[in-house]
């Protein structure tokens, strides 16, 4: 790498870094309440998604803003991904067998 290269990366800002980037929008994920029947957006730090050895022991988990019961329900494959890629915290559940 050149000299010029290298003193050209080193003078550039932080504002020029990331001209070209748009604006992140926080994920937020549409639950509903099976206790209260509530419906409300949850953000990724307002769920917990559990990763076990079967189908029935994987499921994601969150706190009912509305009437605060906690939540469980079974998570399938692309509930896994749609999580994990909006950021949720993810519990991997080893078997004890």
């Amino acid at each position: 790498m050149s000299e010029s290269a290298v003193s050209d990366a080193e003078e550039m800002t932080v504002a020029a870094a990331f001209a070209g980037m748009r604006r992140v929008v926080p994920v937020v994920f549409r639950a509903n309440c099976p206790e209260c029947r509530g419906r409300f957006e949850l953000s990724a730090g307002a769920l917990r998604l559990a990763i076990g050895a079967t189908s029935r022991t994987t499921f994601y988990s969150f706190t009912c803003p509305d009437c605060g019961v906690l939540v469980r329900k079974p998570a399938g494959e692309r509930i896994v991904e749609l999580l994990t890629d909006g950021g949720v915290k993810t519990l991997r559940l080893h078997s004890t067998v």
